[in-house]
């Protein structure tokens, strides 16, 4: 049996999403819904994008990436911190060839210090300030963090999507 899982080698996160959606689907012959997403620092030419856990040109830790974010924006503020947690969703029907696919994005900025709680595997949320709450990201409650749920909202959107093709 070939590769177990796909090669990311998409230029963006809808790319890589359709990428990983085909890859499943030629595997099972079966319908797939995958996803990929990131950090994107417009201010940084929207990096690290679809790099974000390879944005130091290899598979980085937690901490490397939160100190390297933090450096690449050292003396900046304002706007040029403005950040986005990004996510695209894709489903693809191998029978059909349907594809459909959803975005959504979390609004926010990059702090100057890491929160002092982190998630492990998911370094940017300690870095990343939610717009809407003013807060990092590690430290939203449960209800706090359904309301901004970006894979959630458009993970909504794809299901309307897919009930409308049966």
């Amino acid at each position: 049996m070939g590769e177990t899982k796909p090669e990311e080698t998409g230029k963006t996160f809808k790319d890589n999403a359709f990428i990983k959606a085909k890859f499943y689907a030629d595997l099972t012959h079966l319908p797939v819904v995958s996803d990929d997403g990131g950090l994107i620092i417009p201010y940084l030419d929207n990096e690290p994008g679809v790099k974000s856990r390879r944005w130091l040109g290899y598979e980085a830790s937690d901490e490397e990436l939160i100190k390297y974010t933090l450096s690449k924006l050292k003396g900046c503020n304002g706007l040029k911190r403005t950040s986005f947690l990004e996510t695209c969703l894709c489903f693809y029907d191998p029978q059909t060839n349907k594809i459909i696919f959803e975005t959504e994005k979390i609004a926010g900025h990059i702090s100057e210090v890491p929160s002092s709680k982190r998630t492990t595997g998911y370094p940017f949320r300690a870095v990343f300030i939610v717009k809407k709450y003013n807060k990092y990201y590690d430290n939203l409650t449960k209800e706090e963090h359904q309301q901004i749920n970006h894979r959630l909202k458009a993970l909504k959107r794809l299901t309307k999507k897919i009930r409308n093709l049966i």
